[in-house]
């Protein structure tokens, strides 16, 4: 039988989650926050993002692959904003896709991302909100801005669930902050 793992607690309007720490590298731990699968957590936050977000008017909503997507699904449901998906792999069928490069914190490794050629024409000109799980280290946000700046699509807001780590995100629309956990 395995070990107890610490958790830290998240609440977003009434649904509590503890989340798991996991190290990421000698000496410090992140909690966790994994909402796939999780639709009474997922339906909680996009209700609380849309109700701070609503005076931002965005025609589209972006996020990446993959933890994301749940998230910016509810959003596109209960605002009537379409979403985008930006990849982080290319399939030929992408076509001329667009390409920026990012460092996660929680692999510690270059992901690159990829908007997708039929997506690039539908951001170029539309005003955007860029939609992630949780925003750590800002490496993510600057990648999907880049895609943006490329598709001439003009960002008007950033919403999380969650902002992570020891610097202030001022910038960014959040439910919840997420300290980070050294030993």
């Amino acid at each position: 039988m395995s070990e107890a793992r610490d958790t830290y607690p998240l609440r977003i309007d009434s649904v509590e989650r503890r989340l798991p720490l996991f190290a990421i590298e000698p000496g410090l731990s992140i909690a966790v926050l994994n909402i796939l699968g999780d639709t009474e957590l997922v339906e909680a936050a996009a209700t609380g993002l849309c109700r701070r977000i609503a005076g931002l008017d965005p025609d589209l909503i972006v996020t990446p692959e993959a933890k994301s997507i749940p998230l910016a699904h509810a959003m596109s449901v209960q605002s009537g904003h379409p979403y985008v998906v930006l990849r982080k792999s290319y399939k030929s069928y992408m076509g001329d896709a667009l390409q920026s490069r990012t460092v996660s914190i929680t692999t510690g490794s270059t992901q690159t991302l990829y908007l997708d050629e039929k997506d690039r024409r539908l951001l170029a000109g539309r005003r955007v909100l860029l939609v992630d799980d949780v925003v750590s280290t800002g490496s993510t946000l600057e990648g999907m801005r880049s895609l943006m700046e490329q598709a001439h699509a003009e960002v008007v807001g950033v919403a999380a669930i969650c902002t992570e780590g020891e610097q202030a995100m001022d910038d960014v629309i959040a439910l919840a902050h997420l300290p980070l956990f050294r030993t």
